[in-house]
């Protein structure tokens, strides 16, 4: 069990014991993971993914509530209408990493191509 620890400032701190954990369940799964485990192809995730991402909140609503919906239709409507809903991107990045990929970065490298050389001795160091 935790050993609570009062601050001066008013908060508390739990100070975990060896081998435990104040997340027992870890970090949640992906969605796109939990329903590669349930049989479906990369093709068809992002293929539903896709075709979502250009729905209203009503449509998403929609898929939601219709009973002949599959479950990753429902998996997919349900994790974007709860991330615009909370004003949070990470459900839809994730989604949209998961189809399209990652953008790509660029980088600006300057160099003058100068070599210098330096005489000492009767010998050349470059």
């Amino acid at each position: 069990m935790a050993k609570r620890i009062e601050q001066e400032h008013g908060g508390v701190i739990n100070n975990w014991e060896k081998g435990e954990s104040g997340n027992p369940n870890g970090r949640p799964r992906k969605y796109v993971s939990l329903l590669k485990e349930q049989g479906y192809k990369l093709s068809e995730i992002n293929d539903s993914i896709q075709a979502m991402m250009s729905m209203t909140i009503e449509e998403l609503k929609a898929v939601w509530d219709n009973p002949q919906a599959t479950v990753l239709e429902k998996t997919v409507a349900h994790a974007m209408r709860k991330s615009l809903e909370k004003g949070s991107l990470y459900s839809l990045e994730t989604l949209l990493t998961r189809v399209y990929g990652n953008p790509k970065e660029q980088m600006d490298i300057n160099t003058d191509n100068k070599v210098e050389i330096v005489f000492v001795e009767g010998k050349s160091i470059l």
